[in-house]
């Protein structure tokens, strides 16, 4: 019994319209976030690389620890570097997102606000309403 009650409480949870809606959030934030990051690395930055003297923002890096290459040229040992240039990128993508955000909300409650100025905004009088209000005002002068 404990279990049936366990899995109707969990369908519950599982199907109601926030969960659905949050995981279809999270699916579009996603996709939404690959669209951004490739605006910033092919659209943004390309510019930004050439005014700077064709500079790539993913090799802008400061090395701590040089990497260790044998005779034969192969790397044995990585180098160790503060890879600051990904880290500009990203806070460039963070940018984008936020201000993208910032105006979807703000679309968002200015349509609840005009939403709710027409809820509460008195509805105008129907052409029957009109000559009803005329007929009672006419049968009060005529008494």
């Amino acid at each position: 019994m404990a279990k049936t009650g366990f899995i109707q409480e969990f369908k519950e949870f599982a199907f109601k319209g926030n969960v659905i809606d949050m995981a279809v959030g999270v699916i579009i934030g996603g996709a939404f976030g690959k669209i951004v990051s490739s605006l910033v690395a092919d659209v943004i930055m390309p510019p930004i690389a050439a005014l700077m003297g064709d500079t790539n923002f993913a090799d802008l890096k400061y090395v701590l620890k040089e990497a260790v290459v044998d005779a034969e040229g192969v790397e044995t040992v990585a180098a160790v570097a503060i890879n600051y240039g990904s880290f500009i990128q990203t806070i460039v993508d963070f940018l984008i997102i936020a201000i993208c955000i910032f105006f979807a909300i703000k679309g968002l409650n200015s349509m609840k606000k005009k939403e709710a100025a027409v809820e509460e905004a008195p509805a105008a009088p129907s052409n029957e309403e009109v000559l009803l209000a005329e007929i009672r005002d006419l049968l009060k002068k005529q008494q």
